[in-house]
């Protein structure tokens, strides 16, 4: 049984709880709840020194001997147990957990379904990446809540590829999510280190329980994470890797500061205004919460640190604040690469993205902090490529040639010279290399510090059967003519009516 088949298996289980009202948004909640049980019962059977990390009598031989509603008042007493139990990692896994399976026979029908999976093949790809493989299932089929921003892994991936992480730096994402970034760069320093062995005890305690830290504002979605973490033998400290809480509040005001920082940021803006973000230390006040959130990285990043965050079109080219951001973010950081991502790559069809790479000070000196960009360096991801989608998906290859011309200097150093042409038809000429250079003050004095960047022309002929769904055309046309309205905007402020008309 492949990893995929059993991915397939498990996500068909939530055809067993229609029948009580569990739809999809929260079907994974309810299953890895039992789940991580039964994950924790194989890994302690098939690692003799692996601590079972569950108390006696809440373990899976508690379960899967009962039937009836014996069964289902025992799974609800354990679920309470845990919560309550005298690790604060577990206790906060299982905080407020609860089951609203009332049906024994569902709950039986689980039981017998996860006791009938071949556990050994799935260890061999680790137990890790087979719930991971879940979450992604959630997040490709729903198409809804958080799930539709979920990043693709092979996005992860390259941004961790390029971006570096060493043995002994500290690593944050703050807005985590179920906890992609962190487990990828937690597989990434494993492959260079033999899976820790290679460290010392004192760097391999480091790795599992100091270097990675991630926020999640939503208690289930945390819940998801620290499992996840868990299972990829990442500690974190007594409370797990992932805290609970908002980056845009105290809790990300208390974070220490990080040698890389990895993020997707959630998208939009703030609900109720600007009341979820209660900072006091970001300079620039605004309810956009992708612009609160690019201060707090580029502010929370030691001198010298390195990060890459996927941040929606509008924050290259919003106005106002946008455009007071931007000028920050370059003068403290060397915005050094730019990768302009295609769309359909996000479950929230028709969103366009980008990637940021910028480290905090210069090379010369990291606590520079004015004039530290020079060169911003852009790849076109975007013009004239696929849409991309479960017909023609987005993959680690279409990565690849970005990652070549990044060069091996996470902070964007290496010797680099203009001319792609991976995805290019024609000739190789500079007009449709999807690789050039611009620098600062041409992005001041023809851009006026937008950094909506693009040159390509897109293809003149029109292919109908690589169109987009009419919903993701009308979401483009929006997006369109919300950039409009923000360079109206623009002008208006220009013209000294502060846009007040516009």
């Amino acid at each position: 049984m492949t990893h995929n088949d059993i991915v397939q298996k498990l996500w068909n289980l939530c055809d067993i709880l229609r029948d009580e009202g569990i739809n999809y948004s929260n079907y994974v909640t309810e299953l890895v709840l039992l789940l991580f049980i039964k994950m924790e019962a194989e890994i302690a059977t098939t690692n003799d020194k692996a601590r079972h990390k569950l108390p006696e009598g809440s373990r899976w031989t508690d379960l899967n001997q009962l039937s009836g509603i014996e069964l289902v008042n025992k799974y609800r007493q354990i679920l309470l147990d845990l919560s309550q139990s005298d690790d604060r990692l577990i206790s906060a896994i299982y905080h407020n957990a609860s089951t609203i399976i009332k049906e024994p026979k569902h709950l039986e029908q689980l039981i017998k379904t996860l006791d009938g999976i071949d556990w050994f093949s799935a260890s061999k790809d680790g137990l890790g990446d087979l719930y991971e493989g879940l979450l992604e299932k959630n997040a490709t089929e729903t198409k809804s809540g958080a799930g539709q921003y979920f990043t693709p892994r092979v996005l992860i991936n390259s941004m961790v590829n390029c971006i570096k992480p060493q043995v002994g730096e500290v690593v944050s994402d703050p807005a985590c999510g179920t906890a992609g970034f962190l487990i990828a760069v937690d597989n990434y320093i494993k492959a260079q280190t033999d899976d820790l062995y290679d460290l010392t005890a004192e760097q391999a305690t480091f790795q599992r329980q100091k270097a990675l830290v991630g926020i999640e504002l939503v208690s289930d979605t945390r819940r998801l994470a620290l499992m996840n973490c868990l299972l990829h033998d990442i500690e974190g400290d007594d409370s797990g890797a992932v805290l609970l809480g908002n980056a845009l509040g105290d809790v990300g005001k208390g974070l220490p500061k990080s040698d890389v920082i990895l993020a997707n940021p959630p998208f939009g803006t703030a609900k109720g205004g600007d009341a979820s973000i209660t900072r006091d230390d970001l300079t620039y006040k605004t309810s956009n919460k992708q612009l609160a959130f690019l201060q707090h990285i580029y502010r929370n990043l030691k001198a010298g640190g390195r990060a890459g965050v996927v941040l929606p079109d509008n924050v290259l080219f919003e106005a106002g604040v946008g455009t007071d951001v931007r000028r920050d973010l370059m003068d403290k950081c060397n915005l050094h690469t730019i990768l302009r991502l295609p769309t359909g790559i996000f479950y929230a069809q028709g969103v366009k993205t980008n990637v940021l790479f910028f480290t905090k000070g210069t090379a010369e000196n990291p606590h520079q902090d004015k004039n530290c960009t020079q060169n911003v360096w852009v790849y076109d991801l975007r013009t004239n490529m696929p849409n991309f989608g479960k017909r023609t998906p987005f993959s680690a290859s279409h990565l690849e040639p970005f990652e070549k011309v990044y060069g091996d200097k996470p902070n964007g150093t290496a010797p680099r010279n203009e001319g792609e042409w991976s995805f290019t038809d024609g000739g190789q000429t500079q007009d449709n290399s999807r690789w050039r250079v611009f620098s600062r003050e041409w992005i001041k004095e023809q851009k006026s510090d937008s950094l909506d960047i693009s040159w390509l022309k897109d293809s003149d002929s029109v292919d109908a059967e690589s169109l987009a769904e009419p919903s993701v055309l009308v979401d483009e046309a929006v997006d369109e003519l919300e950039r409009a309205l923000a360079e109206h905007r623009a002008l208006a402020m220009a013209l000294g009516d502060g846009g007040e008309n516009a």
